[in-house]
């Protein structure tokens, strides 16, 4: 297992919390020097919040975690590809690095932006992690919803 399937392992299980909490399946964890810093996952339902999405509750507990608001060093792993707010933060925080799932054709930053990245200019993307496991949890939990 490499590096990067071993972190999004842990988005993954991230993505499990939100499922028990009836939320829709969707995990995130940052890691700084081969370390996990901070993890989340959706909340929207629980905070009533449609901005609590996993990836800004990681990037606020990153930051919060190291007093610092940029994260050019730091790694993203979630299982879904951001939506263009998760991408817009994400450019804001200088991520270093965002590695994601499955794509998402409906609410996916690709869905606005093409094939213009909305990412900072130095973040390098990595799609396609795990692509059938993120996948598989997200449509099975649309599924279920539908019966």
């Amino acid at each position: 297992m490499t590096t990067d399937e071993k972190f999004m392992r842990q988005a993954l299980l991230e993505a499990e919390k939100a499922l028990w909490a009836e939320e829709v399946p969707i995990g995130a964890v940052i890691v700084l020097k081969d370390k996990i810093i901070a993890r989340g996952y959706n909340q929207t339902e629980m905070l009533n919040d449609c901005t609590a999405h996993a990836e800004m509750i990681a990037l606020t507990s990153a930051f919060n975690f190291l007093g610092s608001k940029y994260l050019p060093d730091a790694a993203l792993y979630v299982t879904i590809e951001p939506c263009l707010m998760c991408a817009g933060a994400l450019y804001w925080s200088k991520m270093g690095r965002v590695i994601y799932g499955a794509d998402d054709e409906k609410n996916g930053y690709k869905k606005t932006t093409g094939k213009i990245s909305p990412f900072h200019p130095k973040t390098k993307i990595t799609a396609g992690l795990l692509h059938e496991e993120c996948k598989k949890l997200i449509k099975d939990f649309f599924k279920q919803r539908r019966k």
